[in-house]
């Protein structure tokens, strides 16, 4: 696996963003969208619009029929979220900007996340943008209320997710464009970059200067103004990223398994290559 390329990119740079899409948390059991298995090959989204959601009571009792069949499944982080928070460590990345409404990254241990499209961990009121954890509707909707309604304006309620036809909260939105637009390095991963306007982002970053490395099983429309592109699987190519970074920053972190970075890319005492 040639990722010499992306371990200078790393090294080199002064400020790295990271921009997440669904194919990092694949790795971890959760399905994509768009994928042959995705979600929209089981249920039809056009059914999971804001307007949908706002006028029809039996369409909000099914989301929360769903929500509530889903509510024991529990997903961990995988090596590519792991990789990620070790690059925050150690002093490189920023923060991750994400697509994603899985939480992983957090539970990773990045510290600065920015989600794009909202989080399922929370619950959300349509009226006055209360916000509270999930337990504490489904609590309500175990005893009987299928329909429930904001305690506090009686609002209603839905999961702190970005629906179709829904703005994406502003104020991430702009905050995401603009630690984008301050980096020198983004590192896209698992995203197909279709999707717009979060999309924009990278795209941003780039026009303002910053080099990009996409890390991603398919092509994407940016390939082309990547200046490291890696095909593969967030969860192998990250965390050997990461060894050589950590190796070119302080040769003396691994002692006796020190990994050696050369010009044809990972090495190390041994000869191994990952």
């Amino acid at each position: 696996m040639e990722i010499h390329g992306l371990v200078d990119l790393l090294a080199d740079a002064g400020s790295v963003v990271a921009f997440t899409g669904a194919g990092i948390s694949t790795e971890s059991g959760i399905p994509d969208f768009r994928g042959p298995q995705g979600l929209w090959t089981k249920i039809d989204p056009s059914e999971f619009t804001i307007e949908n959601y706002v006028n029809n009571p039996e369409h909000r009792r099914r989301v929360w029929r769903m929500r509530m069949e889903r509510a024991s499944e529990r997903y961990e982080p995988n090596a590519g979220h792991l990789a990620l928070a070790d690059l925050e460590r150690v002093g490189k990345l920023g923060c991750v900007i994400t697509q994603n409404i899985d939480g992983l990254h957090q539970a990773a241990g990045n510290t600065a996340v920015l989600e794009l499209h909202g989080t399922t961990h929370r619950v959300k009121c349509l009226g006055c943008d209360a916000r509270m954890p999930n337990d504490a509707v489904f609590a309500r909707i175990r005893a009987g209320d299928d329909d429930p309604r904001c305690e506090d304006c009686g609002g209603l309620l839905k999961s702190a997710t970005v629906s179709f036809g829904e703005m994406l909260p502003t104020d991430v939105v702009e905050e995401a464009f603009m630690r984008a637009e301050s980096a020198d390095t983004v590192l896209v991963v698992g995203s197909s970059l279709v999707v717009y306007p979060a999309a924009g982002i990278p795209l941003a970053a780039t026009r303002m200067g910053a080099r990009i490395a996409i890390v991603n099983a398919e092509p994407t429309p940016m390939d082309d103004l990547a200046s490291v592109v890696l095909r593969g699987a967030a969860g192998e190519i990250l965390p050997a990223a990461i060894e050589g970074l950590r190796a070119r920053l302080s040769p003396a972190f691994y002692g006796e398994g020190v990994v050696q970075v050369d010009d044809d890319g990972l090495e190390d005492r041994n000869g191994r290559r990952p």
